[in-house]
């Protein structure tokens, strides 16, 4: 269409099946289905360790603390390792999921301490305060990066996903306080 709004949409269409729901069915489409397989020998292999975050991912906040960015990048990443699917996903996507993250904590922290009204800088009326909305946004950023992530994992998982994933253990933090 001349005006752009035709087209396939983002994400529209039926989800891709799992590798673990395709050996499950008999692959029915016959394509080559590529299986990762370790033979005894695996056990003597070493693996590369984690990449080291990069420095914005500790860096201090404004009250001094440091963002909470590199221990989600690091939970993320040994999810991953154990996956097997560490070296499928970018370092950028695990470190943009870790800021992203961190960032929601701290929004959701400040509406705790300072509640959901602020002050308004000229009329000094009562208005939401921004902390909400930046919440929102990072909420969703997190999301799609975790999504991103995730079906990479269950696309490439020859083994049903099971136990506690970072997203989990984010809630559990949020909702610890």
């Amino acid at each position: 269409m001349a005006d752009g709004h035709g087209g396939a949409r983002i994400g529209a269409g039926r989800n891709k099946k799992s590798l673990n729901e395709k050996i499950l069915n008999g692959n029915p489409g016959k394509r080559r289905l590529e299986v990762f397989t370790f033979d005894d020998g695996a056990a003597d292999l070493k693996g590369a360790g984690m990449p080291k975050p990069r420095e914005y991912l500790s860096a201090r906040q404004r009250d001094g603390e440091p963002t909470i960015a590199a221990e989600i990048y690091a939970s993320t990443w040994s999810w991953l390792q154990e996956s097997r699917c560490a070296e499928l996903i970018p370092i950028e996507i695990i470190e943009r999921y870790a800021q992203a993250v961190a960032r929601w904590v701290q929004c959701e922290q400040a509406v705790t301490e300072f509640g959901f009204l602020a002050k308004h800088p000229t009329t000094g009326a009562a208005i939401p305060t921004p902390y909400v909305n930046m919440s929102q946004i990072y909420m969703k950023q997190a999301n799609n990066l975790w999504l991103f992530i995730y079906q990479i994992v269950k696309e490439n998982c020859s083994t049903p996903l099971q136990g506690k994933t970072p997203q989990d253990d984010v809630m559990e933090r949020l909702l610890g306080g």
